[in-house]
């Protein structure tokens, strides 16, 4: 009978430890454990981040930071922290958390344009993935991987084609940079590398002209009339006699720095300098800005037409008028340039 009751309480003390670590197991495991009202989080792990960082992000997030702890730790997710952006629902499992952490690193949609320098981009893009701006003007301004890859300082801005990317957040320079030459490659097709042949232009100097086209006029429908005006210029051996390309070289002084050109003067077409296109025929050496998608097909796609002359149409901001004389191209001119004194811009 002793031993029967004996029995008995080992049954019943069993019993209440398999409920109690079936309860533990329940609250640890398949309890929901977030803590937010809207329908999903992210946390970001950086490739210097450790654990107690990941749970330093997630503690506000999470009902129970302890029983996570627990878990994590049971998973052994404590020893192999992997960097990038992750995405927790709302109403997960400590164990769904974990296997998301683990596995399920999602992308982030990187975009950039407008960006006239490599500095600039490099800022832009940091604010995007965990690579900071040094790593990304180093990695972009590698001489080795540039000349390899057909690139000069002047012509690196080119590799970059303005748009948006899927990417992971924690993506390096290095990887960034890769990233970007593989979709200049896939963005240069046999159909455009093809037009840039037959106008008898390096994809660098297309990318030159789309430049100097985009900062012109950012009206799509009239940059291939533009890039009409110039290709014009080209052929006839003229000087390109090209505005953006004068404010570019007067950037580079120091009388000009932290200034903004609003009205082109004489003085500034007697810059010396390489992308002075009043004193030096062709192109000049480098892009000048990044320019847009449009403005490069609008160059691959000019309108071909007997113009020659353009200038600014005081009557309609943001366009050209076109001219095919020196006269009619005069006489616009003088109206913009009223203009331009009507409204006491003389810089």
């Amino acid at each position: 009978m002793y031993f029967k009751k004996i029995l008995l309480s080992i049954a019943v003390i069993g019993l209440i430890v398999c409920a109690w670590f079936a309860n533990f197991v329940y609250q640890v495991m398949l309890t929901p454990n977030t803590n937010f009202q809207n329908q999903e989080a992210f946390i970001w792990v950086s490739k210097d981040d450790n654990y107690q960082d990941v749970k330093k992000q997630l503690e506000p997030l999470l009902e129970d930071i302890e029983t996570f702890d627990v878990l994590a730790k049971q998973k052994q997710y404590d020893q192999f922290v992997k960097p990038g952006r992750y995405r927790i629902e709302k109403g997960m499992t400590n164990n769904d958390i974990i296997n998301s952490i683990r596995s399920n690193n999602i992308p982030v949609v990187l975009s950039f344009n407008n960006q006239n320098s490599i500095e600039e981009l490099a800022g832009r893009i940091a604010f995007q993935i965990d690579a900071d701006s040094t790593s990304l003007v180093s990695a972009m301004r590698d001489d080795v991987f540039n000349s390899k890859h057909g690139f000069s300082s002047a012509t690196q801005l080119g590799m970059y084609i303005p748009n948006s990317y899927e990417v992971f957040w924690n993506t390096n320079a290095e990887k960034f940079r890769e990233r970007m030459l593989s979709e200049y490659e896939s963005f240069w097709t046999d159909s455009r590398a093809s037009k840039a042949e037959a106008l008898g232009m390096t994809k660098n100097e297309v990318m030159t002209l789309a430049s100097i086209v985009y900062e012109e006029s950012k009206q799509k429908n009239e940059q291939p009339t533009i890039a009409g005006v110039y290709i014009n210029r080209l052929k006839n051996n003229w000087l390109l006699q090209a505005d953006p390309t004068l404010k570019f070289a007067a950037y580079k002084i120091p009388r000009y720095k932290n200034t903004i050109i609003k009205r082109v003067l004489n003085e500034h077409k007697e810059i010396e300098s390489p992308y002075n296109t009043y004193k030096n025929t062709g192109l000049p050496p480098g892009l000048i800005s990044m320019p847009d998608i449009s403005a490069i097909d609008s160059v691959l796609n000019y309108e071909k037409h007997s113009f020659f002359y353009f200038a600014a149409d005081a009557s309609n901001p943001g366009f050209h008028k076109f001219a095919k004389t020196l006269k009619q191209h005069n006489n616009n001119a003088r109206e913009y340039q009223n203009y331009l004194s009507k409204q006491g811009i003389n810089r």
